[in-house]
């Protein structure tokens, strides 16, 4: 069972902080490490996002993220050139694999040259099919998040990465995730696709019930789990509040090791939740909140190609 040790900005924008989280990961069984590729110089201003929009009803149409505050955000928590590549050289010295998450068809050159062969595509990504095919051509492996993502979208992600090692991730586009909408049996829909199938925890990470959803879908048949990683206090990053310690891999990998009788023992005695209720549902429809989230996040980096503005599913050249 691989665990992929998602970083994401929880260094903000330290590198001090992001190897002592490297090195941490590392030491508690971590299989992977991984930052993400968010650049500001690639954020897109959109007017609806600014105050958010509403119905006549009071219906939330688009949730509120204005532009200059996000830049602002996202802009102290970039890492250098010269440290991505450093990261890729010292995660592989410890002998685990470095990654990243692509966010724009423009970085997919940078972040090879940097060294990356392992690729992330985040859920809004999943049905930006002309950037899985940039990332097809270029990385020997490829882990595709499907959150709010539409089944037949999935399919067709599917086909274009057939012939390629690629891994499908479940997760749900609600940040934190209750426990109720996990729904877990998407793992057995995946399994359709893809020799292979993970999950991306988004639950709370401070809370008794903290490694529940994670232990539970390695029960249901997940070999790769992928969950925020924190050092720093929950309150001191954007993604605290739905990262875990470090710690909390090691107990994850111990739960992977147990035989399946000793696993459904295991969660039995140690949550105070219903197990069965994070199955869900196989099929569903996508909640109002993963679809107002999709409406954001999908679009919300392009690539600047001189005055051009290129949307990763635009079937265009960059050059």
């Amino acid at each position: 069972m691989e665990i992929i040790a998602e970083l994401c900005q929880n260094h903000n924008g330290d590198s001090k902080t992001l190897f002592q989280m490297v090195d941490e990961a590392v030491e508690a069984g971590a299989s992977h490490v991984k930052i993400q590729h968010i650049y500001s110089k690639n954020l897109v201003f959109r007017p609806e996002f600014e105050k958010g929009l509403k119905d006549e009803k009071g219906q939330t149409l688009s949730i509120m993220r204005p532009w200059q505050n996000e830049y602002d955000r996202l802009k102290k928590l970039e890492l250098s050139y010269e440290t991505n590549s450093r990261f890729v050289e010292y995660a592989t010295s410890l002998g685990v694999i470095p990654m990243t998450t692509c966010f724009t068809r423009g970085d997919v050159e940078i972040i090879f040259q940097q060294g990356f062969r392992h690729i992330k595509v985040a859920s809004y990504d999943c049905a930006s099919f002309q950037l899985l095919r940039d990332v097809k051509n270029k990385f020997d492996k490829i882990i595709v998040s499907t959150g709010a993502t539409f089944d037949n979208e999935i399919k067709k992600a599917a086909s274009i990465l057939k012939g390629k090692n690629f891994i499908f991730l479940h997760c749900v586009t609600i940040y934190p995730t209750p426990l109720e909408s996990i729904n877990l049996e998407r793992i057995n829909f995946l399994k359709k696709f893809t020799n292979k199938v993970g999950f991306s925890d988004h639950s709370l990470g401070f809370i008794k019930n903290r490694n529940l959803a994670s232990m539970m879908a390695v029960y249901l048949g997940a070999e790769y789990i992928e969950r925020h990683i924190t050092i720093l206090d929950k309150d001191k990053t954007k993604d605290g509040k739905v990262s875990i310690q470090p710690e909390d891999i090691r107990k994850i990998k111990t739960f992977s090791s147990l035989s399946k009788s000793k696993q459904l023992n295991f969660l039995k005695k140690n949550f105070e939740f219903n197990i069965e209720r994070l199955r869900g549902h196989k099929y569903r429809k996508l909640t109002k909140e993963e679809i107002l989230n999709r409406d954001y996040y999908k679009g919300r980096f392009v690539s600047k190609i001189g005055s051009r503005e290129i949307y990763n599913w635009e079937e265009v050249n960059l050059s």
